[in-house]
């Protein structure tokens, strides 16, 4: 009965699960609206600046999303516009909206998680903190992935908290992994392994380990002891090697880029990913630097071994609002992936302006 529901909104479907292993189907509300936009008349006064700011007046788009006491916590990126500067110009800090359904959201008046006067304004001004991932640990830690953006690189950072208030940056991930060596690469989505436990996403131990896939336009590996100190997974030459890369001929053939926390289960590891389609050589009809998305399955045991993958995108810029906005391309950006209520909640950002959200039965897991 469950699932027969969702069957009635079949026409508003992303894309008909492709492979049995594979989340989903996914599912548009009916009359699909974006469930976060811009908005003028939020003000914040800026701790680097001092200024007053309309913080996310220029977009609000690729959330994160969590569970806590009940409720989905998505924390979206929002840019404060700043001119006429093209997509990387403006200055990103991170929003708070909270749900009991998943659907229908209050949103907090000033942002969660923002460039502040400490060691890391150094990586995140002026461009911001960017493209959050958020995983929980079984004790409680909320772990935040995201990027730092000082217009130079792009870098990928972590920071922690025990309340979603409260926030310890820890800094560039491989700032000081073998001297140095990838910190002036740049770096970027990074989605830590997850589980289903009573109810519950947590954080996945493998062999020991946990571990996070990471990167564009390749996707990347590394592991971790405490989720705060990671190593890069490097081949006999000591250099990174990519896990899942761009294929000509599919709509992933521009790049591919970690999505949500991954999913362990009993067929592998689900990792849904983000992907670019490149002109005359990518997937037909589906035009030039279009983002859609693909899922991966990679073995439980082996995080680096890829056993399947989708031969078309599950979900694809279909609507206006998916297609309008910074990045009129047309963008379905996944980033945050929830279950709730027996059902995964599955939030993306579009165009890179605003944020929607699908949902599929959960009933498998």
């Amino acid at each position: 009965m469950k699932f027969s529901f969702f069957l009635v909104f079949i026409s508003f479907c992303a894309q008909a699960q492709e492979k049995a292993w594979m989340l989903g189907p996914f599912v548009r509300p009916e009359n699909a609206q974006p469930i976060i936009s811009p908005q003028s008349n939020t003000t914040f006064q800026d701790p680097v600046s001092g200024a007053v700011v309309n913080w996310e007046s220029m977009a609000t788009f690729n959330p994160a999303a969590i569970v806590k006491d009940g409720k989905v916590h998505v924390l979206y990126r929002a840019e404060e516009k700043l001119g006429e500067k093209e997509i990387g110009g403006h200055t990103s800090r991170l929003g708070m909206a909270i749900s009991e359904d998943g659907f229908s959201f209050f949103r907090e008046k000033e942002p969660v998680f923002f460039p502040q006067s400490d060691d890391q304004k150094k990586y995140e001004w002026p461009g911001g903190t960017e493209d959050p991932r958020i995983v929980q640990t079984a004790d409680g830690l909320y772990v935040l992935t995201y990027t730092q953006w000082n217009r130079e690189v792009p870098r990928l950072a972590l920071a922690t908290s025990k309340d979603l208030r409260t926030w310890e940056k820890h800094g560039p991930i491989f700032e000081n992994w073998k001297d140095g060596k990838y910190h002036q690469v740049e770096s970027k989505s990074g989605a830590i392994v997850t589980e289903l436990k009573n109810g519950k996403l947590v954080a996945a131990k493998i062999g020991g380990k946990y571990w996070m896939y990471y990167g564009v336009p390749n996707i990347w590996l590394a592991h971790s002891e405490d989720l705060i100190n990671w190593i890069p997974v490097e081949n006999h030459e000591g250099n990174r090697v990519p896990v899942l890369s761009p294929r000509l001929g599919y709509f992933d053939s521009w790049l591919v880029e970690a999505g949500p926390p991954p999913l362990l289960t009993e067929e592998g590891i689900v990792v849904l990913y983000n992907a670019g389609n490149t002109g005359d050589i990518g997937m037909e009809g589906m035009g030039n630097r279009v983002y859609s998305a693909g899922q991966a399955l990679f073995d439980a045991n082996k995080p680096w071994k890829l056993l399947d993958r989708s031969e078309e995108p599950f979900i694809k810029p279909e609507l206006p609002f998916e297609k309008s906005g910074q990045y009129p391309e047309g963008t379905t950006f996944l980033e945050g992936l929830v279950y709730l209520d027996e059902k995964w909640l599955l939030y993306y950002g579009t165009a890179d302006s605003m944020v929607g959200v699908v949902s599929a039965p959960a009933s498998k897991y």
